[in-house]
């Protein structure tokens, strides 16, 4: 979404971006007055890590045939959907944006699309996870205070880290919670999660427990 040398963008969207990298910059540097940076860089990355979509993707589907149990099986081919479903339309719309983020990026897993600041997919997947959690596949309360303190602290460290701006993130969180709209309604029902896997794995899932 940034300037290019072939491509022109609007006034009015330049205007708004150089608002948005003023007004990240400014709210990053009066938190950092605040807290000791360098002695938490070590929990924005592992917080990072946290919410990378390979670690999610690859878990998700490690559990599947590790916990091997049919009530879990919807849940899980959901979650997998939605996780898929967010990481390809982060990709395409940064793809599509190409926005640069506020400085090099050294995340060992940006290649391609990642490279770009816009949306964040670190935030629309934490806000996905925790409208998966809470309106989808609900988790018992006590779980709440815990994924909401995480899911925040996921956002903001993008910005204290300086991997995007706030309209990133924000853009991020609302996309996150698009996906989960869009699961919710195309909510897949438990026998056909169960066919599935037994089609993918080409085993009789129906004799597990």
């Amino acid at each position: 979404m940034e300037t290019s040398d072939k491509r022109q963008i609007p006034m009015l969207l330049r205007k708004v971006l150089a608002v948005d990298a003023y007004l990240t910059d400014v709210f990053v540097k009066f938190i950092e007055k605040l807290l000791p940076f360098k002695q938490l860089k070590v929990h924005y990355q592992l917080l990072e890590v946290s919410c990378h979509g390979i670690p999610w993707l690859g878990t998700s589907l490690a559990l599947i045939w590790i916990l091997n149990s049919k009530s879990l099986y919807q849940m899980q081919v959901n979650l997998l959907i939605g996780l898929l479903f967010d990481t390809i339309l982060v990709a395409v719309i940064k793809a599509i944006t190409r926005r640069r983020r506020p400085i090099s990026n050294d995340d060992l897993f940006a290649i391609g699309p990642d490279k770009y600041s816009f949306p964040s997919g670190h935030s629309s997947r934490a806000a996905f996870i925790v409208y998966f959690f809470f309106y989808i596949w609900s988790i018992p309360l006590i779980c709440v205070p815990p994924l909401l303190a995480w899911s925040f602290s996921v956002c903001m460290s993008r910005l204290l880290m300086r991997r995007h701006h706030i309209l990133d993130v924000l853009v991020g969180v609302f996309l996150g919670i698009f996906e989960g709209l869009i699961i919710g309604y195309i909510y897949l029902e438990q026998e056909t999660c169960i066919n599935l896997i037994s089609w993918i794995t080409d085993v009789n899932i129906h004799t597990s427990k």
